[in-house]
């Protein structure tokens, strides 16, 4: 045998080793992100925080329970859309999604007056936004992906066409109400977390919780799915099925964050692609984990920062948008390079 033989390693070994390795980093960063979204929400919490400890502390509770579930539905629903359609450029949001709530607001302000907006029944009005969004995305996803050769392109295009309808008939609706009536709609269509009702709070919250769990179950598919659809059933997975599950999932879990607090763009895309750079893996039941806790990180950490810091008012979903959107620039220019 000769020397150089002697020292070469097995090519079982070599993966062994690779995979453990990649377990090492995925533990690490999911630690580090764990201890980053506990800092963020411990330092929201206790800075700052003056007067009455347990009148502020429950204030500041409960914001923070409304930015974990909203990072949770929009990281898992914008992994899971990137997933199905196997594209990192798009989210959940190029369906129209944020319009249409856009538009559901406007129409109420329209027909009824702003005070039937502000003085309406909170739980009424989130249950009426959130089945109006699911309906519509459920039947525009089960239209779509009934094709077979074009799904991404028609997707995209719908996405396009739809967002665009609602956001003409949205401005059109607009400039028809009073003045007075618009400064109030104006101010509900930013997403906000300083005043959610504790009961649709609560239900949010269970609605998540559930898709996720509901989400969890389905990790190991959706690591198959990614590889396309050939290779899924090859491998003896029912692409159609684990997708049209998960375009459901999306759809609720989109529809109760927008209807909780309002549209936040390009949160998912941010965190959504941050999680698999950082955890340079493929397996969702990592990625999930990872860009949730960004999110809880960002919305936190965020909102600290922008109270405590620049002491400033401004709702924290156009400084996201703002970082967002050059991030999805970044992305287009590098995927167009490739």
């Amino acid at each position: 045998m000769t020397a150089a033989s002697s020292i070469t390693t097995p090519p079982a070994a070599t993966s062994s080793s690779a995979r453990a390795a990649r377990r090492r980093r995925e533990r690490r960063v999911l630690t580090a992100l764990a201890l980053l979204a506990a800092a963020a929400v411990a330092g929201f919490c206790l800075i700052g925080l003056a007067g009455n400890w347990e009148y502020a502390l429950g204030i500041r509770f409960r914001k923070i329970a409304t930015m974990v579930v909203v990072g949770v539905a929009v990281a898992f629903s914008s992994v899971l859309f990137q997933t199905v359609t196997g594209n990192r450029v798009l989210t959940p949001g190029i369906m129209g999604f944020d319009q249409l709530f856009v538009l559901i607001q406007t129409l109420v302000v329209f027909l009824f007056g702003a005070l039937a907006l502000s003085s309406a029944d909170p739980r009424l009005l989130f249950a009426g936004q959130v089945a109006v969004m699911v309906f519509f995305a459920v039947a525009l996803y089960r239209w779509l992906f009934g094709r077979r050769a074009r799904d991404l392109y028609v997707l995209v295009l719908a996405g396009v066409v739809f967002g665009t309808l609602f956001g003409s008939l949205s401005s059109l609706a607009s400039r028809l109400i009073n003045p007075n009536d618009f400064v109030v709609l104006q101010d509900s269509l930013f997403a906000s977390f300083n005043q959610v009702d504790p009961g649709l709070l609560t239900l949010s919250a269970v609605l998540v919780a559930a898709t996720a769990v509901w989400i969890a179950r389905l990790a190991r598919r959706l690591d198959v799915v990614a590889l396309g659809r050939d290779h899924a059933l090859n491998l003896g997975v029912d692409h159609a099925s684990v997708v049209n599950r998960s375009l459901v999932a999306v759809a609720v879990l989109v529809s109760v964050s927008t209807a909780l607090v309002g549209p936040i763009t390009f949160l998912g895309l941010l965190v959504a692609n941050l999680a698999r750079q950082l955890t340079g893996t493929f397996r969702h039941g990592t990625v999930l984990t990872a860009a949730a806790l960004l999110s809880v990180t960002v919305l936190a950490g965020g909102q600290l920062v922008l109270e405590r810091v620049f002491t400033m008012n401004t709702a924290l979903s156009v400084i996201i948008n703002f970082v967002g959107g050059a991030y999805f620039i970044a992305l287009l220019i590098r995927e167009s390079r490739r």
